[in-house]
């Protein structure tokens, strides 16, 4: 009987170790899972973020270099690509930030970013072209406060 009691003791004993044990790496792989998630967040916001000030940097570029006095064809031409390859790399950075983070409230603030890109285009002299850069980067910090609070 002792060894009976003895041997049940054991496998009740294991069971538990069992359970308790499968129930902390659970736990420690969701952790881990979410950290990752999180951080994956936080590298495409910033990311996204990154991207899309290079992007204002060349198209205020490119501005100047259509106002050049005297027109320098080359010079143009050159700024055009590279705001191109900016819009283009901003794009990605945005599907990439979609992929990961598919929230609404961030992609209305991605929009206003890009009205704000779009509208730097048409200023008709520097004061307004400042006063534009000036609300690009207010959509920029109003996108980057949101995120920082879904990310924490």
């Amino acid at each position: 009987m002792a060894a009976l009691v003895a041997v049940a003791g054991t496998l009740i004993g294991s069971l538990t170790t069992y359970v308790f044990q499968r129930r902390t790496t659970e736990h420690a792989n969701a952790a881990a899972r979410e950290e990752r998630r999180r951080q994956e967040r936080l590298a495409a916001c910033s990311g996204y973020a990154v991207a899309v000030t290079e992007l204002k940097r060349g198209v205020i570029t490119l501005w100047f270099r259509r106002r050049a006095s005297p027109p320098d064809q080359d010079a143009w031409m050159t700024a055009q690509i590279e705001a191109d390859r900016l819009g283009a790399a901003a794009e990605a950075a945005a599907f990439h930030l979609h992929l990961v983070a598919d929230d609404p409230a961030l992609r209305r603030l991605m929009n206003a970013i890009s009205a704000k890109i779009a509208a730097l285009d048409e200023a008709e002299d520097r004061d307004a072209l400042r006063g534009m850069e000036t609300e690009f980067e207010q959509a920029v910090h109003a996108f980057l406060d949101e995120a920082a609070r879904r990310i924490r």
